[in-house]
């Protein structure tokens, strides 16, 4: 970890009222006010903006897919403000900043391509992938020679929890830690099951508020054994849980759609009404 020794200082805010200039600097200058004045963006910590930046990254993806083209700049500008957000803290932390993150960055593209920018040419893209491998095997290296011990579950891809749980269970898989069919699965669920509902049974909201954190390790714990029970059967969990989504959202929709031919609003309904109309959504579905 770099230090204050290292002269790192944030961006001085910017006065007044700002303009939309699109120069980097006055973004940095821009974020740097919103440190100091903002009340939200002061109370927060690199920590903190973990989910947001998840968010942005998803919503990004959903921009693209619609192919329009405000939606688009719009959810890059809010990846990008994920970046800089981040990069003023650590440089008010004295570590590093913007400046530095764009260099590491230009450094690893430099690297990673040395039939671009070097003599060494490559013939077709699976040598540019190979080569790349090697390159980041090579990076690996470095890293292990920086104090950071490679592990046989780092190589997990980041993403949501339900794609991570899903790769880290492959890895596991291939080094032999797996149950040889989906029954162990099925029972490890079960169990996990199980164990929740005895951390909630008979218990007051009292009890269950004060035991939350356990509550929430055994829920975590279901979620993780159904994932397992989603790769045995070859699904893609977060794919499975997204076409869930999109169903719920469906239906969702239908009920809005009826009450509103009916002159209402959800707000005026109740869960009998709605549920009635779930299950109308569900026929819907079927006959459609």
């Amino acid at each position: 970890m770099s230090t204050v020794e290292n002269k790192i200082s944030a961006p001085e805010p910017v006065q007044g009222t700002p303009e939309a200039s699109g120069q980097l600097d006055d973004l940095l200058a821009l974020m740097a006010r919103l440190r100091v004045d903002c009340p939200w963006d002061k109370k927060q910590s690199n920590h903190s903006l973990i989910p947001y930046a998840i968010e942005e990254a998803y919503e990004l993806g959903e921009a693209v897919q619609s192919d329009d083209d405000e939606d688009i700049k719009g959810e890059l500008g809010d990846v990008l403000l994920q970046v800089v957000f981040h990069c003023q803290m650590y440089a008010e932390q004295g570590r590093f900043d913007m400046s530095d993150v764009i260099t590491t960055l230009q450094e690893k593209l430099i690297r990673r391509h040395p039939h671009v920018f070097e003599a060494e040419t490559l013939k077709d893209e699976m040598a540019v992938k190979e080569r790349w491998d090697e390159i980041k095997a090579e990076e690996e290296q470095a890293r292990e020679a920086r104090g950071k011990p490679k592990r046989r579950l780092d190589k997990t891809k980041a993403g949501s929890a339900l794609m991570q749980a899903q790769d880290v269970q492959k890895q596991a898989s291939k080094l032999g830690f797996d149950w040889e069919g989906i029954a162990g699965a099925f029972e490890k669920l079960e169990e996990e099951i199980s164990e929740l509902k005895a951390e909630l049974t008979e218990k007051s909201s009292i009890e269950i508020q004060a035991n939350i954190s356990d509550i929430e390790k055994e829920l975590g714990d279901c979620m993780f054994a159904l994932v397992n029970v989603s790769r045995k059967l070859n699904l893609d969990a977060e794919a499975a849980t997204l076409t869930c989504v999109h169903k719920f959202k469906s239906r969702f929709g239908y009920i809005e759609e009826q009450l509103a031919a009916a002159g209402k609003h959800v707000e005026d309904s109740d869960i009998t009404e709605m549920d009635a109309l779930w299950e109308a959504a569900k026929r819907h579905e079927r006959s459609s």
